[in-house]
């Protein structure tokens, strides 16, 4: 049999780090730990577990260190040399990033709204809150289903929704929103937003969540890890008719419109907000112009409950806590009872409101078709 070179002994250290570094692949790395115990603890001791994971997520530069509770209450500062208390830190680094690396691609996509927490403005509040968003059709009960931005003469005037998601670590790849068509308007005008933008991060406290109607100091209150670039809302170059003698038009398309961002990115926190900007409809009635919102997705994995984050500082730094090693689904009992609560706090507030719950999508009738009323957003 042929000699063979190790060249993990026989190269320079920084020269092997350079070559083994250029694994991008999670299940490469974790064979090459396999191939013998010097290069299992070579990889362990250069962290590059944890380099793959800052190559794919450059926001986990913040993180400061590691906590795993699967050893429950133990202390492992009680016992053991220095050198022995390393070593135990840097295989619970290991381990702690090898299972990051693997939930950021493996672990299940599914819409991450948890609850919507606020928005700058809304005009009638509770009936067009945030809250409607989470619905998908834009008539529920009998009632036109949509937030609605207080009027602003100002058509670059922005407005924000802020979400809060599932877990505190999320991977986002992309997000969907709807404008609102104001179907009971003549013209049928869309209240589209010119441009969004997306926001990840966290509060500075957790008394500084915004609750209520309206929050516009969010900027203060957050410590965002990623602004993302500004995408165009999707705009019709002509959708004009006459109609009364009068010429109306129609600015936006009245579909889900998604945003993929350029790489997934890991939301650090659990909060995600969304600006809107400028403004494309001006409502007749009052000469101002709005923007409506009828249904928000913000798609991508979460890491919860096996990741959590630890004592965010302002930062930005914060530790990472591993809670479990067991990989989620999309069946798991937490992440289920979570939608569950949204949907029975959302019918106790249409029985509140005076509306039946479990009602299927209102369907015009004849007598619908012959009111010219026409209603006010």
């Amino acid at each position: 049999m042929e000699n063979r070179i190790d060249f993990v002994n026989w190269l320079d250290p920084d020269m092997s780090i350079q070559i083994l570094t250029c694994l991008d692949d999670l299940s490469d790395l974790l064979r090459v730990t396999c191939v013998s115990r010097c290069w299992r603890q070579y990889v362990i001791a250069n962290g590059l577990c944890r380099q793959l994971c800052l190559r794919m997520f450059p926001q986990l530069s913040k993180v400061v260190h590691v906590v795993e509770q699967r050893y429950g209450t133990k202390d492992p500062a009680e016992v053991g040399s220095s050198n022995f208390m390393e070593w135990q830190n840097l295989e619970r680094e290991h381990r702690a990033y090898a299972f990051l690396a693997r939930g950021c691609t493996t672990f299940p996509i599914r819409d991450l709204i948890s609850e919507p927490i606020c928005a700058s403005s809304t005009d009638n509040y509770p009936e067009e809150s945030i809250d409607n968003t989470l619905e998908p059709r834009d008539v529920v009960a009998q009632r036109a289903s949509y937030w609605s931005s207080k009027g602003n003469s100002n058509p670059a005037e922005p407005e924000m929704l802020l979400y809060k998601l599932m877990g505190d670590l999320c991977v986002i790849t992309e997000v969907s929103i709807q404008p609102f068509e104001a179907y009971f308007q003549w013209g049928l005008p869309i209240y589209s937003a010119k441009a969004v933008r997306f926001r990840m991060g966290h509060p500075k406290s957790p008394v500084d969540v915004p609750l209520g109607e309206s929050y516009k100091d969010y900027e203060n209150k957050f410590i965002w890890t990623y602004t993302s670039q500004e995408f165009p809302m999707a705009q019709e170059p002509d959708n004009s008719v006459i109609a009364g003698g009068a010429l109306w038009h129609i600015p936006a398309e009245n579909r889900l419109q998604t945003f993929k961002l350029p790489e997934p990115v890991l939301c650090i926190g659990g909060f995600l907000l969304i600006e809107l900007l400028g403004r494309v409809q001006r409502q007749d009635m009052d000469g101002l112009f709005y923007i409506c919102v009828s249904h928000v997705q913000i798609m991508g994995r979460s890491l919860s409950p096996a990741f959590g984050i630890e004592s965010p500082e302002p930062s930005g730094k914060f530790a990472l806590k591993v809670l479990s090693y067991a990989q989620p689904t999309l069946d798991d009992p937490s992440l289920i009872q979570s939608a569950y609560l949204r949907r029975r706090v959302g019918q106790i507030i249409n029985i509140l409101r005076g509306n039946a719950v479990d009602v299927v999508e209102y369907e015009w009738g004849e007598e619908d078709d012959e009111s010219d009323d026409e209603f006010v957003l």
